[in-house]
This record gives C-alpha cells, structure tokens and sequence, in this order.
C-alpha cells in the first residue's frame, strides 16, 4: 500500500508542476507578449492617465471583437486571434481536473477558468500590457471547456 500512496503523491505533484508551468506559459503569452525594453517602456509609463487610456481602448461589449474579426477576416490575422484565443486555453479544460478532485466538476472547472482570464483581462486593462476584451473571456473559456471534453472522452 505504501508504494501505492508514495507514487500517487508523485503522480499528484508531477501534474501540479505540469499545470503550474502551463499556467507561467500562458502569463507569459499573453501578459508578457511583447520584448523586456517594451515592457519597461510602459511600466515607466503608467499614471492615472495611462491606466484610464486602458478603459478607452477596452471592449466591454460581447461579440463585439468576435464580429469585426470574421467582418475583416480577409485583412486581418483574424483565424489566429480567435482560433488562439481557444487553443492557448484548451490544456487548461484537461489539467484542471487531473489537478484538482473538485475540478473534474465541469462548473468548478469553468468557475476557476474564467476567474483566471478575467484577472489576466484586469490586468491589461490597468497595466497596459495588452488590451482588456470581454471576448477574449468568452474564447478563453470556450477553449477550457473544449480540454474538459478532452478530459472526459480520454478519461473513459
């Protein structure tokens, strides 16, 4: 039995550093998109005014980006923003619940997914490292509940 408990412990903390690391490549692609001197050239660029900027360039409005995307899909790179906005959140819908016992439950799955871009999507809004999109949300989660389907028929 000790053997047993010993490797599922591994097994556990082996999946718990696959998903960490997953979660840092995603901060990374996404906040952390863009060269070191770039970033610094915002950072020393924030005050009030810089942060309020965040909020005129925003989308608050769903669909909004999703519609001017498929509208100029002929002179914009709009297969890889939407497609991407899926794919990049696809391992998280699968690892989530091989992390988490409560995770294999699709509303808490969901529930911590959205909970992450959002507070990714916040932080663009007032850092400027991006720009904030309710629609990135909504690709975001679509993408985790496509690697939670993932996860169910690979489960069985």
């Amino acid at each position: 039995g000790s053997l047993l408990v010993q490797n599922e412990r591994k097994s556990i903390l082996f999946k718990r550093t696959i998903f960490f690391i997953y979660l840092l490549i995603v901060i990374k692609l996404i906040i952390f998109k863009y060269p070191y001197e770039q970033l610094k050239a915002i950072a020393d660029s924030w005050e009030k005014g810089v942060i309020l900027e965040g909020l005129d360039t925003a989308n608050f409005t769903l669909f909004k980006t999703i519609r001017m995307y498929i509208k100029y899909s002929y002179k914009l790179n709009s297969f890889e923003n939407l497609i991407g906005n899926i794919v990049v959140f696809v391992p998280y819908g699968f690892l989530f619940p091989c992390v988490l016992k409560k995770g294999s439950n699709v509303f808490v799955m969901l529930f911590n997914a959205f909970l992450f871009v959002t507070g990714i999507e916040i932080f663009q809004l007032f850092s400027a490292f991006g720009a904030f999109d309710v629609d990135d949300i909504l690709l975001n989660c679509v993408g985790a509940v496509i690697g939670y389907l993932l996860y169910l028929i690979l489960r069985r």
